[in-house]
Protein backbone atom coordinates (compact mmCIF):
# COMPACT_ATOMS: atom_id res chain seq x y z
CA UNK A 1 0.00 0.00 0.00
CA UNK A 2 1.33 3.45 -0.94
CA UNK A 3 1.97 5.89 1.89
CA UNK A 4 0.61 8.94 0.06
CA UNK A 5 1.40 11.34 2.89
CA UNK A 6 5.04 10.29 2.71
CA UNK A 7 4.97 10.67 -1.08
CA UNK A 8 3.75 14.24 -0.65
CA UNK A 9 6.37 15.03 1.99
CA UNK A 10 9.17 13.59 -0.13
CA UNK A 11 8.15 15.49 -3.25
CA UNK A 12 7.80 18.79 -1.41
CA UNK A 13 11.18 18.21 0.24
CA UNK A 14 12.84 17.87 -3.16
CA UNK A 15 13.20 14.09 -2.95
CA UNK A 16 12.26 12.00 -6.00
CA UNK A 17 9.95 9.04 -6.25
CA UNK A 18 10.19 6.25 -8.80
CA UNK A 19 7.27 5.39 -11.05
CA UNK A 20 6.72 2.16 -12.99
CA UNK A 21 4.00 2.04 -15.63
CA UNK A 22 2.63 -1.42 -16.47
CA UNK A 23 3.66 -4.89 -17.57
CA UNK A 24 3.04 -5.13 -21.30
CA UNK A 25 3.35 -1.37 -21.86
CA UNK A 26 6.69 0.44 -21.77
CA UNK A 27 7.69 -1.53 -18.67
CA UNK A 28 9.93 1.36 -17.64
CA UNK A 29 10.64 3.19 -14.40
CA UNK A 30 10.84 6.98 -14.34
CA UNK A 31 12.41 9.19 -11.69
CA UNK A 32 9.93 11.91 -10.71
CA UNK A 33 10.51 15.24 -8.94
CA UNK A 34 7.97 17.91 -8.09
CA UNK A 35 8.82 20.92 -10.25
CA UNK A 36 8.22 23.35 -7.40
CA UNK A 37 11.04 21.73 -5.42
CA UNK A 38 13.61 21.44 -8.22
CA UNK A 39 17.11 22.86 -7.94
CA UNK A 40 20.23 22.23 -10.01
CA UNK A 41 21.12 19.23 -7.81
CA UNK A 42 17.85 17.60 -8.86
CA UNK A 43 18.82 17.93 -12.51
CA UNK A 44 22.24 16.49 -11.73
CA UNK A 45 20.55 13.51 -10.05
CA UNK A 46 18.20 12.97 -13.00
CA UNK A 47 21.10 13.16 -15.39
CA UNK A 48 23.43 10.86 -13.47
CA UNK A 49 21.06 8.46 -11.70
CA UNK A 50 18.18 8.24 -14.21
CA UNK A 51 19.77 9.14 -17.54
CA UNK A 52 16.69 9.49 -19.73
CA UNK A 53 15.24 12.62 -21.31
CA UNK A 54 14.50 15.21 -18.61
CA UNK A 55 10.98 16.54 -19.26
CA UNK A 56 8.53 18.91 -17.59
CA UNK A 57 5.04 17.36 -17.46
CA UNK A 58 1.90 19.46 -17.00
CA UNK A 59 -1.83 18.87 -17.21
CA UNK A 60 -3.84 19.29 -20.39
CA UNK A 61 -5.95 21.98 -18.71
CA UNK A 62 -2.85 24.09 -18.03
CA UNK A 63 -1.55 23.52 -21.55
CA UNK A 64 -4.84 24.74 -23.03
CA UNK A 65 -4.74 27.91 -20.94
CA UNK A 66 -1.21 28.60 -22.18
CA UNK A 67 -2.02 27.72 -25.79
CA UNK A 68 0.49 24.87 -25.91
CA UNK A 69 -0.23 22.29 -28.64
CA UNK A 70 0.79 18.67 -28.93
CA UNK A 71 3.87 18.47 -31.13
CA UNK A 72 2.29 15.63 -33.12
CA UNK A 73 -0.57 17.95 -34.08
CA UNK A 74 1.89 20.58 -35.29
CA UNK A 75 3.83 18.04 -37.35
CA UNK A 76 0.60 16.64 -38.82
CA UNK A 77 -0.13 20.08 -40.27
CA UNK A 78 3.09 19.95 -42.34
CA UNK A 79 2.46 17.78 -45.39
CA UNK A 80 5.96 16.35 -45.78
CA UNK A 81 6.13 15.46 -42.06
CA UNK A 82 2.58 14.30 -41.43
CA UNK A 83 3.37 10.68 -42.25
CA UNK A 84 5.79 10.56 -39.33
CA UNK A 85 2.93 11.14 -36.90
CA UNK A 86 0.73 8.33 -38.22
CA UNK A 87 2.90 5.56 -36.79
CA UNK A 88 3.06 4.50 -33.15
CA UNK A 89 5.62 2.71 -31.05
CA UNK A 90 4.71 -0.79 -29.90
CA UNK A 91 2.76 0.35 -26.82
CA UNK A 92 0.42 2.24 -29.12
CA UNK A 93 -0.15 5.59 -27.42
CA UNK A 94 0.01 9.02 -29.00
CA UNK A 95 3.05 10.91 -27.64
CA UNK A 96 2.56 13.63 -25.01
CA UNK A 97 5.23 16.02 -26.32
CA UNK A 98 4.53 19.71 -26.78
CA UNK A 99 7.20 22.37 -27.39
CA UNK A 100 10.74 22.56 -25.96
CA UNK A 101 11.52 25.69 -23.96
CA UNK A 102 14.27 27.76 -22.32
CA UNK A 103 13.88 30.70 -19.99
CA UNK A 104 15.26 33.81 -21.68
CA UNK A 105 17.83 34.42 -18.92
CA UNK A 106 19.76 31.14 -19.28
CA UNK A 107 23.24 31.05 -20.79
CA UNK A 108 22.87 28.12 -23.24
CA UNK A 109 19.98 26.27 -21.59
CA UNK A 110 21.57 22.83 -21.12
CA UNK A 111 23.49 23.07 -17.84
CA UNK A 112 21.96 21.77 -14.63
CA UNK A 113 21.55 25.32 -13.35
CA UNK A 114 20.04 26.55 -16.63
CA UNK A 115 17.49 23.74 -16.82
CA UNK A 116 16.59 24.16 -13.15
CA UNK A 117 16.01 27.88 -13.77
CA UNK A 118 13.77 27.19 -16.78
CA UNK A 119 11.82 24.58 -14.85
CA UNK A 120 11.29 26.68 -11.73
CA UNK A 121 10.08 29.69 -13.72
CA UNK A 122 7.78 27.54 -15.85
CA UNK A 123 6.45 26.01 -12.64
CA UNK A 124 5.61 29.55 -11.49
CA UNK A 125 3.61 29.94 -14.69
CA UNK A 126 1.73 26.69 -14.06
CA UNK A 127 0.94 27.76 -10.50
CA UNK A 128 -0.50 31.04 -11.77
CA UNK A 129 -2.85 29.11 -14.06
CA UNK A 130 -3.93 26.80 -11.25
CA UNK A 131 -4.47 29.72 -8.86
CA UNK A 132 -6.85 31.42 -11.27
CA UNK A 133 -4.56 33.94 -12.96
CA UNK A 134 -4.22 32.58 -16.51
CA UNK A 135 -3.76 36.02 -18.08
CA UNK A 136 -0.72 36.74 -15.92
CA UNK A 137 0.57 33.22 -16.61
CA UNK A 138 0.32 33.79 -20.36
CA UNK A 139 1.95 37.22 -20.08
CA UNK A 140 4.95 35.79 -18.26
CA UNK A 141 5.22 32.73 -20.47
CA UNK A 142 5.15 34.63 -23.76
CA UNK A 143 7.49 37.38 -22.55
CA UNK A 144 10.09 35.30 -20.67
CA UNK A 145 10.48 32.03 -22.58
CA UNK A 146 12.03 31.06 -25.89
CA UNK A 147 11.48 28.01 -28.08
CA UNK A 148 12.91 25.67 -29.09
CA UNK A 149 14.92 25.06 -25.95
CA UNK A 150 16.34 22.36 -23.74
CA UNK A 151 13.31 21.48 -21.56
CA UNK A 152 10.68 19.36 -23.34
CA UNK A 153 7.15 20.05 -22.14
CA UNK A 154 4.90 17.00 -21.87
CA UNK A 155 1.12 17.37 -21.72
CA UNK A 156 -0.93 14.75 -19.92
CA UNK A 157 -3.78 13.39 -22.03
CA UNK A 158 -5.54 12.28 -18.85
CA UNK A 159 -5.34 8.93 -17.15
CA UNK A 160 -8.61 7.84 -18.75
CA UNK A 161 -7.19 8.29 -22.27
CA UNK A 162 -3.54 7.41 -21.84
CA UNK A 163 -1.69 5.60 -19.08
CA UNK A 164 1.90 6.68 -19.59
CA UNK A 165 4.36 8.12 -17.10
CA UNK A 166 3.20 11.63 -17.99
CA UNK A 167 -0.39 10.86 -17.04
CA UNK A 168 0.52 8.78 -14.00
CA UNK A 169 2.84 11.43 -12.57
CA UNK A 170 0.29 14.22 -13.10
CA UNK A 171 -2.39 12.02 -11.51
CA UNK A 172 -0.14 11.67 -8.45
CA UNK A 173 0.42 15.43 -8.21
CA UNK A 174 -3.29 16.17 -8.48
CA UNK A 175 -4.18 13.49 -5.93
CA UNK A 176 -1.75 15.09 -3.48
CA UNK A 177 -3.14 18.58 -4.03
CA UNK A 178 0.01 19.78 -5.78
CA UNK A 179 0.20 21.82 -8.96
CA UNK A 180 0.21 19.54 -12.04
CA UNK A 181 3.87 20.25 -12.69
CA UNK A 182 6.43 17.45 -12.40
CA UNK A 183 9.84 16.58 -13.80
CA UNK A 184 10.37 13.06 -15.11
CA UNK A 185 13.18 11.07 -16.74
CA UNK A 186 13.47 7.39 -17.59
CA UNK A 187 15.75 5.20 -15.49
CA UNK A 188 18.30 3.70 -17.87
CA UNK A 189 20.82 0.89 -17.59
CA UNK A 190 23.70 -0.08 -19.84
CA UNK A 191 22.19 -0.65 -23.27
CA UNK A 192 18.57 -0.67 -22.18
CA UNK A 193 15.95 0.63 -19.77
CA UNK A 194 16.47 -0.28 -16.14
CA UNK A 195 14.60 -3.44 -15.16
CA UNK A 196 11.92 -3.12 -12.49
CA UNK A 197 13.82 -5.45 -10.15
CA UNK A 198 16.96 -3.32 -10.37
CA UNK A 199 14.94 -0.14 -9.86
CA UNK A 200 13.33 -1.67 -6.76
CA UNK A 201 16.79 -2.43 -5.38
CA UNK A 202 17.94 1.12 -6.18
CA UNK A 203 14.86 2.55 -4.42
CA UNK A 204 15.53 0.44 -1.32
CA UNK A 205 19.18 1.50 -1.19
CA UNK A 206 18.33 5.20 -1.62
CA UNK A 207 15.27 5.21 0.64
CA UNK A 208 12.92 6.17 -2.21
CA UNK A 209 9.29 5.24 -2.77
CA UNK A 210 8.53 3.23 -5.91
CA UNK A 211 4.93 3.37 -7.12
CA UNK A 212 3.40 1.16 -9.80
CA UNK A 213 0.74 2.20 -12.26
CA UNK A 214 -1.64 -0.46 -10.97
CA UNK A 215 -1.47 1.13 -7.52
CA UNK A 216 -2.43 4.51 -8.96
CA UNK A 217 -5.34 3.08 -10.92
CA UNK A 218 -6.56 1.24 -7.83
CA UNK A 219 -6.40 4.49 -5.84
CA UNK A 220 -8.44 6.19 -8.55
CA UNK A 221 -11.08 3.50 -8.66
CA UNK A 222 -9.71 1.50 -11.58
CA UNK A 223 -9.88 4.28 -14.20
Amino acid sequence: MVDWERVRRDLLAGKPILLYDFAGREEEVDMVFYAGSIDYRSIYTLRREAGGLICHAISEAVAKELGLPYLSDLLSSISQLSGLTSRRLRYGDAPPYSIYINHFSVRTGISDKDRALTIRRFHDVVELVVSGAPEEARRIFYSEFVAPGHVPVLVSRGIGRRKGHTELSIAIAEKLGLAPSVIIAEMLDEGDSMALEKAEKYAAEKGLILIKGDEILKEMGGV
